[in-house]
């Protein structure tokens, strides 16, 4: 398929993919918005890490790396994070994924309904302990008593965590800093 017939099969202006539109005028690279990668990756039907496997052998080992990824239901069992958040122990599986920079970097399968209309069941939300968090981020937080939830930072004191619910069905939370185990930013998710 040329590069505009692939434009146009996504759904896309059928210029998207030309040269021409790759530079801006101040002469700055200009790459493909996520969007039109993602709806390119639809109407293949291939995956992000076989996109990104397309670049080259020599590239894609640079690109991508191994993610370890368990079932958001298994979060708050013990034995699956340090008290830093990092990953450890056994029953972990692997997705090979883009480099997201972050050598810790997780990814939890999401189960049920609870964090809909954002993420679904099944969707994959990749999670970096080392990424810095905002006011407005969507992170995964951790309590001293091993509850796991997915959430939208409101504010951050030294004495209290507030969050937003991400489906409103549920109460949006305010934490005492104490009671905190750790603290993570969703850096991507599967939609």
């Amino acid at each position: 398929m040329s590069a505009s017939g692939l434009a146009r099969s996504a759904g896309l202006d059928p210029t998207t993919f030309n040269k021409s539109k790759r530079v801006t005028a101040e002469g700055k690279l200009r790459w493909p918005s996520t969007e039109s990668i993602a709806k390119v990756l639809r109407c293949t039907n291939a995956s992000l890490s076989e996109f990104v496997a397309l670049v080259g052998d020599e590239a894609a080992g640079a690109l991508t790396q191994r993610i370890p990824v368990i079932g958001y239901a298994q979060a708050g069992v013990q034995g699956y994070f340090d008290d830093g958040g990092f990953p450890t122990g056994q029953g972990w599986d692997e997705v090979l994924f883009p480099h997201v920079g972050d050598p810790h970097a997780y990814a939890l399968e999401v189960s049920g309904d609870s964090m809909e209309p954002v993420y679904r069941d099944g969707d994959i939300i990749v999670v970096s302990p080392q990424a810095s968090i905002r006011r407005g981020d969507r992170v995964v937080v951790k309590t001293v008593e091993g509850e796991v939830m997915a959430k939208q930072l409101v504010r951050q004191s030294a004495k209290k965590i507030e969050l937003l619910s991400i489906n409103h069905a549920h109460e949006d939370r305010i934490l005492n800093s104490e009671d905190v185990l750790w603290t993570a930013r969703i850096i991507w998710a599967s939609q």
